[in-house]
């Protein structure tokens, strides 16, 4: 059994202690609640503001900066650690990709540079059940490091000011900007302000408050067995989800398999939480468990390159949506926790609003307006469906006799998705499927597996319910979720 100090080691030989630092820093996020509670004076009416644009967080989220630039912004970027320096790592679909050259955030060629790996198919697969082929999900491996240098290269050409090492540690709102108190590394503190704060620390923002959480570790592997096999790697065939036991622990555990580069392979282990839950969870325990049970997934002779990890908000959309502290903060990512509760495909939603987001805040600002511009994160109706169903994988039976339930519930329902077609398999995935079809979906894997009834109300109970058919409806209705 791996210990927590061996997994900690391992992490360290790899990735330095800049990046344990920051799986650390999570963790004790998760345990303490993140916080910002060292707050600057709030602006006077009419202060001048330093920044029309403060981009809190230079992960994913840097995608902005120079998108706003361009708009003629004056933007900065604080970064607790190094802004573009990424600890995940993405893959989405081709049509996706294309909201980057949409955007003006890379070229055409640039963007076809950064693909590392595209796959023929992906597929799911269910411990003790069939696999499901899906063709245009998640089929595009990108270079993460190498997309945010281009990103951060463009943003710096383009007047963006960029501050590494600068954490958040307080805010305050006043009716013409807001003032953003800073920490550096080194114990120095910093007043800024800016007439918009982008708050982009994802889990670590005090406002990321889904009431779903998905833990997530792994790494880009070296020396996985390549084959056919189901535990060797086709460097043409992703592996999107995927599950070898039952419930252990209290939990489904599931592992995704992208292969990269030649010889590479991004693996992740996770699991669906409840946001409140209290219990054992976090990365570096994870970490632990990935090392144990990896032979279980993959065999090989195993090097990790590079690891990757995080704590992934979801929104089940039965519960209050994550709200920003005051009307001169927006969230996105997944401090805003807008993207699928069921695929927490962050990239690709990301994506998705990166356009239409940054045109909203850059009209906001030109017009003065920006104190009205409210959620501006890509939403869709099908989340009204799904988030129920991710509360139900949170919430597995936990009495080991049922060990194999969820299991046999994901099979059912994936076999109905395969059955539907290629488009509707994909649609979902891809947080495209129109809400008709979704109710479809939902009759026909109910009928195959009728004990979902019962289920569904252990997790939900008869509010929940009536929350859950509520929220479709209006979403079947056209009045969103």
């Amino acid at each position: 059994m791996t210990t927590l100090d061996e997994a900690r080691a391992r992490v360290r030989a790899c990735a330095g202690d800049e990046l344990l630092d920051r799986l650390e820093y999570l963790d004790g996020g998760r345990s303490t609640g993140p916080r910002d509670d060292d707050s600057p004076a709030a602006p006077d009416r009419g202060a001048h503001a330093d920044y029309d644009v403060a981009l809190v967080g230079g992960g994913l989220s840097l995608l902005y900066a120079p998108a706003l630039a361009a708009k003629g912004l004056r933007v900065a970027v604080f970064e607790r650690g190094t802004a573009g320096a990424t600890h995940r790592e993405w893959n989405a679909s081709g049509a996706e990709l294309q909201a980057l050259v949409r955007a003006g955030v890379l070229t055409d060629d640039e963007r076809a540079g950064l693909v590392l790996a595209r796959y023929r198919a992906g597929f799911c697969r269910w411990h003790n059940g069939g696999t499901y082929p899906v063709a245009n999900v998640l089929d595009h491996a990108v270079d993460a490091g190498a997309l945010l240098a281009i990103v951060r290269a463009r943003a710096v050409a383009a007047g963006v000011s960029v501050f590494d090492h600068h954490a958040l540690v307080g805010h305050a709102a006043g009716p013409d900007a807001i003032a953003m108190k800073l920490r550096t590394r080194d114990g120095v503190t910093k007043n800024v302000s800016a007439r918009l704060m982008i708050d982009a620390r994802g889990a670590a923002s005090p406002s990321a408050t889904a009431d779903l959480v998905c833990p997530t570790v792994g790494g880009v592997l070296e020396g996985l067995a390549v084959g056919s096999a189901p535990d060797e790697i086709d460097p043409a065939v992703g592996e999107i989800l995927v599950t070898t036991e039952g419930i252990e622990a209290g939990r489904q555990h599931i592992w995704e398999g992208f292969p990269a580069r030649a010889g590479e392979t991004t693996v992740y282990l996770f699991y669906y939480d409840r946001a409140g839950a209290v219990g054992d969870g976090s990365l570096l325990r994870l970490y632990a468990r990935f090392f144990d049970t990896l032979p279980r997934y993959k065999r090989g002779d195993v090097r990790l390159v590079r690891p990757t990890f995080g704590y992934i908000t979801g929104w089940s959309r039965l519960s209050p949506a994550p709200r920003a502290p005051s009307a001169r903060v927006v969230l996105v990512g997944d401090a805003a926790a807008r993207h699928s509760p069921l695929t927490y495909c962050g990239f690709g939603a990301t994506l998705r609003s990166l356009g239409p987001a940054t045109e909203r805040i850059a009209q906001a600002l030109h017009e003065r307006t920006e104190a009205k511009l409210g959620p501006i994160v890509h939403d869709t109706a099908l989340h009204a469906g799904t988030g129920a169903l991710a509360h139900m994988i949170a919430s597995p039976p936990q009495s080991p006799a049922r060990a194999g339930e969820l299991n046999t519930l994901l099979d059912a329902a994936f076999s109905t998705l395969h059955a539907m077609g290629d488009a509707s398999f994909g649609a979902l995935l891809r947080d495209e499927m129109p809400v008709r079809d979704f109710v479809q979906f939902l009759r026909v894997t109910s009928a195959k597996h009728p004990r979902v009834y019962p289920e569904v109300f252990r997790v939900l109970g008869a509010m929940g319910v009536s929350r859950w058919g509520a929220g479709i409806a209006r979403a079947w209705l056209g009045a969103g979720p």
